[in-house]
């Protein structure tokens, strides 16, 4: 065997040997002339069962009736070389895909036949195929989402591709969008301060960028966007683009921010809590020391002689500071917690006439306070010191709104509401309080009796004023009406319900006396844990003619009226350690009912006469509302006796 021979031996050994590949001869005609080890794994034929017939039983039928296997050797014949993918079939009838290379065989230039060679795909080709669907299905997916603006910018920031959730946020259609600069979405002050540059720089260098913020639609609306743009490179490390992602949560921002305010007037609302528990504890003291002072001046003021003018002029005053301690006791009180109204025919022109000194002190001298009252304005039905303390809110509400100066005019109309929703048919005074400063638009006029809505600065207001004359005129059966406009000022409207002058008549504070002085001698249990409005207490009862019996504590108020049948009347203070007056008030209906009981207190949190059924003395009291309030307490326990 001759050198060439044996390396054409080797050649046709390694050939043989290859199972990766069919590799094998046709003749001219396409006559299977040889067959390795490949080809029969591949194709499931044995040498003995594939040499000598066509190539042509690899193709399936339709492709031989199409005359594919005299065309690919046409072309390799022609050109040299033919090369493809297609199916193919096995000895079985199985398909697989294949790519196959057929080759021109020249001898001297003449066509003597072809070398064929043949691989399975069928794997990688499904694999491709898995791919592309599941590549498929994500395009789908990704222009398939309506919650997210999902799309691709190019490295330049442009806008190459455009989903459907990009579409419902944005408002841009693909054909509007895509070839876009994606700086079109920020607004005007994001672009200036070049916010569309620095994200993709950002994104760039770290890989990811993410913010929240201010973005527009295509007709120029703001929504707060969640957005995140995502670097993509190709294997080679190369920028290829930018995913970008964004999600409008606006309703989620708002929900946010309201759950801030929420918490905000919930922090108010503590605040308030612990101002109104402070103040309750301050004012009982407060009003405990007031109520002896002014006992102690209207006694001196009797004992006296009237003839020394000075003397009768420093009481007077002494009076007059201590009514007004009791007033601001009262003013914080309504400030700080909702108050049982104490109902009663109120004099408006009277009541605006005694706080005039008042307002205008709380106005300063840069705001005037003018005042337009009818001749014939009708009394209204109110509690005087919630009243007070709404025209107080409103006229410091009026200040504010005047920080240059300006005018405050009060006045008051009678006016008669037949026909209106907010009010019920009935005669009504129209109480007014208007300022001459800078108003309120339609959103802040909307929102101004709204709890703990204000528009001063963190810790300027509570935000408290208007809800609570809202409130409290609201509970009288009327109603506060706000008209307001930028730069014309606003006016305050309270409308209350009228009443008749002859209702509003009441028996004067010597006419008290008189029938008191004209009734019998009582014997009166009086009980306080405190000892100077005890004697205080004591000193005014037996001034007016009674014999009083003191206790200091719930308990030793039992004892004595348990040793004592001849008590007639016991006026007792609420607020006392281990036991309160109203539980005091129960255990004595309980032991001797019908005995007239008087419950005084300084403190707003006292329960409902309506539910406690036990007559009130509020504290501070003078000696013409105890004896005022000895004779409603027997008037009462007469009307109720059997």
């Amino acid at each position: 065997m001759t050198a060439g021979t044996t390396e054409t031996e080797r050649f046709r050994l390694l050939v043989e040997a290859v199972t990766d590949y069919a590799i094998y001869m046709l003749d001219t005609n396409g006559i299977v002339t040889s067959w390795n080890a490949g080809a029969e794994r591949i194709k499931g034929y044995k040498a003995s069962e594939i040499l000598g017939r066509s190539f042509a039983n690899f193709y399936e039928e339709a492709d031989r009736k199409a005359g594919s296997p005299q065309r690919v050797l046409a072309i390799a014949a022609r050109e040299g070389k033919f090369q493809a993918e297609g199916w193919r079939v096995r000895k079985d009838g199985s398909r697989f895909w294949a790519f196959v290379i057929i080759d021109a065989i020249y001898d001297n230039g003449e066509l003597i036949g072809f070398a064929k060679v043949t691989r399975d795909l069928t794997e990688r080709r499904e694999a491709e195929q898995e791919l592309r669907r599941s590549e498929e299905l994500f395009r789908r997916l990704v222009e398939g989402v309506t919650d997210y603006a999902i799309y691709m910018l190019g490295p330049d920031g442009i806008v190459s591709n455009w989903n459907a959730g990009a579409q419902r946020i944005k408002g841009y259609g693909p054909d509007e969008i895509v070839g876009q600069h994606f700086s079109i979405f920020y607004t005007e002050e994001d672009r200036s301060r070049g916010e569309p540059a620095r994200s993709l720089a950002i994104a760039e260098r770290e890989g990811r960028f993410e913010a929240e913020a201010w973005r527009l639609r295509k007709d120029g609306n703001r929504f707060w966007a969640n957005v995140v743009i995502d670097a993509i490179r190709d294997p080679s490390g190369r920028l290829v683009g930018f995913a970008k992602i964004t999600r409008d949560i606006t309703e989620r921002r708002e929900a946010q921010l309201a759950l801030e305010r929420t918490r905000e007037a919930l922090a108010h609302s503590q605040k308030i809590e612990a101002i109104g528990k402070l103040t309750g504890g301050v004012a009982h003291d407060f009003n405990n020391l007031l109520t002896v002072v002014l006992g102690s001046l209207d006694l001196l003021r009797r004992y006296l002689p009237n003839d020394d003018a000075r003397v009768t002029r420093l009481l007077d005053n002494a009076l007059q500071g201590a009514q007004r301690g009791a007033s601001l006791t009262q003013r914080m009180l309504a400030f700080a917690r909702r108050q049982e109204l104490d109902l009663r025919p109120v004099d408006l022109v009277e009541l605006t006439r005694g706080m005039r000194d008042l307002l205008q002190r709380s106005l300063g001298p840069q705001i005037a306070i003018e005042t337009r009252f009818p001749l014939n304005l009708a009394n209204v039905m109110a509690d005087p010191h919630q009243l007070e303390t709404a025209l107080l809110n409103l006229a410091i509400n009026a200040r504010d709104a005047m920080p240059a100066g300006g005018i405050l005019t009060i006045a008051a109309h009678n006016e008669a509401r037949v026909e209106d929703v907010r009010l019920r048919p009935g005669s009504y005074v129209r109480l007014s309080l208007r300022d001459t400063g800078e108003g309120m638009d339609a959103d802040t006029l909307a929102r101004a009796t709204e709890p703990f809505f204000t528009t001063k600065g963190t810790g300027k207001g509570t935000g408290l004023g208007l809800s609570m004359v809202h409130g409290m005129v609201e509970q009288l059966g009327g109603t506060l009406i706000l008209d307001s406009k930028p730069g014309e000022g606003t006016t305050a409207e309270l409308w209350l319900p009228a009443i008749e002058q002859s209702i509003a008549t009441e028996a004067s504070k010597s006419e008290v006396r008189a029938t008191i002085e004209q009734g019998r001698t009582l014997t009166i249990l009086a009980v306080d844990d405190d000892a100077l409005v005890l004697a205080n207490t004591r000193a005014m009862l037996e001034d007016l003619g009674h014999t009083v019996v003191v206790a200091y504590s719930g308990e030793q108020a039992l004892e004595r009226l348990e040793r004592s049948h001849a008590i007639d009347l016991v006026i007792t203070d609420h607020a006392m350690p281990r036991m309160t007056g109203s539980d005091l008030a129960k255990k004595i209906m309980a032991r001797r009912p019908g005995i007239p009981i008087i419950l005084a207190t300084g403190y707003a949190e006292l329960p409902p006469a309506a539910e406690s059924g036990v007559p009130r003395l509020s504290k501070p009291f003078r000696q013409d509302a105890l004896a005022e309030a000895v004779a409603d307490a027997l008037r009462t326990s007469r009307e109720t006796l059997p």
